[in-house]
């Protein structure tokens, strides 16, 4: 892969790979940056932060500029177009006000198996049944383990894991694994919430023989 030195934009957020990223730009430095991104038609880099800037990040083009207000902050639609690892930092690129440095693009193998797909499915279906949300999401319309991660509510440290892989094989072993530790979890949270609410209820009780 080349690499190259873009503009950093560093957030407390992971985009994934074809996610579209709204954004309101209002800081100098990035009104600056997505001016130049604008004029030039190039792209920026949103590495991830947490405390710090991490090592991984999204590469963002800008879809449109939704608008302009007069102060000279934006509303814009982005686009994630690929994972990078982020291997130099700079508080400011040469004489510009925003941050930058060196990435490399990470590749984005599909290699997914029917089998392996299936499971992951029914493992988030079940999910989405336990919380009884199946009115805001139906699986069956996900097409891939980035889409699915965001929609089920992965943390943060869990989607900058599955930023990094670069194998769709790999990220959805991680996100079975993942729901196969969190369900029981959830079921006992759930059972318990139903506890609560029939606290200083009348409930029948079959009586047990002995």
């Amino acid at each position: 892969m080349v690499k190259r030195v873009v503009p950093f934009f560093p957030l407390q957020l992971v985009a994934f790979p074809g996610e579209q990223v709204n954004l309101h730009i209002f800081e100098p430095r990035y009104k600056q940056l997505i001016q130049e991104c604008l004029d030039n038609g190039s792209t920026f880099v949103i590495p991830v932060f947490q405390n710090r800037v991490l090592d991984f990040g999204s590469e963002m083009e800008i879809v449109s500029l939704v608008k302009r207000y007069t102060t000279g902050e934006m509303d814009i639609i982005t686009r994630c177009i690929s994972a990078v690892q982020v291997l130099s930092f700079n508080d400011k690129l040469g004489d510009k006000l925003y941050a930058g440095g060196e990435v490399e693009s990470l590749e984005n193998i599909n290699d997914p198996s029917t089998e392996q797909w299936n499971e992951l499915k029914t493992l988030a279906k079940e999910l989405v049944q336990v919380l009884k949300m199946e009115d805001k999401l139906d699986v069956d319309l996900v097409t891939d383990s980035f889409e699915l991660a965001h929609k089920l509510g992965l943390s943060l440290e869990q989607e900058y894991d599955m930023l990094q892989m670069v194998r769709e094989s790999q990220r959805q072993t991680y996100m079975i694994n993942h729901l196969t530790r969190a369900l029981p979890l959830v079921k006992e949270m759930e059972r318990a919430k139903e506890r609560i609410r029939m606290n200083g209820h009348f409930q029948h009780h079959d009586p047990l023989n002995f």
